[in-house]
């Protein structure tokens, strides 16, 4: 039932944030009929506009379930069997020793932001979306609030399904940069925030390279939120930074290696 509720915020979330970002996935009908076809034409600006919505929202569920974990660890404490440890993701130089201390939930975040950041050297937003952001943000932090304090398993399924969600709006993105629906951005330079960020080595520093850099976090984070969701909220241990004696089978990591898109189970994890 949690995972069918989960699910469904997410559908609804989808729905409102189509609405607000103009966004209408275009259709074989749509041919047919000019207006529709104008309608679900996607701009570079208006990828910009929904990326923006995206990331100011999927930035959130991190740090409130950072920090309640955080605060439920001094009310009980005891040590948070590493969930809010680091989990540096696959795609980021190797962290210091100062860095190993960061948590799971609130790297998260961090990256979402980030995320956030770049997308607004390539587009400044207006008051009038910067207002909606505001509203959207206020509405769902305090949502996601009360949901994580009930059932935290839930709010890591709905991450994971909004992660998904993500997923799929980057892929659609790059494969109208291969169709050339997105001329401005076949040469398009990535920011220096997301050179310096995601290290992009010389030759790879388009504006597709960026994307497939955003989407593969997504997916990571598809894969965390999702295996989370799986574990017992209050005795598990976090998989992504346990040391597994049987290393010759495939167990959840910080890495794209042996990824799984629907989570690892919690047999697999333990």
């Amino acid at each position: 039932m949690s995972d069918n509720v989960a699910l469904n915020a997410v559908r609804f979330a989808r729905f409102c944030m189509d609405k607000a970002t103009g966004y209408r996935h275009p259709s074989e009908s749509d041919g047919n009929n000019p207006k529709l076809a104008e309608k679900s034409k996607m701009t570079e600006s208006k990828w910009l506009v929904r990326m923006i919505f995206l990331e100011s929202i999927a930035a959130v569920p991190g740090m409130v379930g950072g920090m309640l974990r955080h605060l439920h660890s001094l009310r009980r404490m005891k040590r948070d069997n590493g969930w809010v440890r680091t989990s540096r993701l696959f795609n980021r130089s190797t962290p210091t020793d100062s860095e190993s201390q960061i948590e799971t939930l609130l790297e998260e975040a961090f990256n979402e932001r980030m995320h956030l950041l770049t997308f607004l050297k390539l587009y400044s937003p207006g008051l009038f979306m910067r207002t909606m952001i505001l509203g959207a943000q206020g509405v769902f932090f305090n949502g996601f609030f009360v949901c994580y304090l009930i059932s935290p398993r839930t709010c890591h399924r709905f991450v994971g399904y909004l992660e998904e969600e993500a997923v799929i709006t980057y892929t659609r993105a790059l494969a109208d940069i291969d169709a050339g629906k997105l001329p401005l951005w076949k040469n398009l330079e990535a920011p220096d925030i997301a050179v310096a960020y995601w290290d992009m080595p010389e030759g790879h520093r388009k504006m597709k390279d960026l994307l497939l850099y955003v989407r593969a976090d997504e997916a990571k984070h598809r894969e965390v939120n999702h295996t989370l969701g799986n574990l017992d909220q209050k005795e598990d241990p976090n998989p992504f930074v346990s040391v597994f004696e049987d290393e010759a089978k495939p167990h959840p990591s910080k890495r794209l290696e042996n990824a799984k898109p629907v989570g690892w189970t919690r047999e697999e994890a333990l």
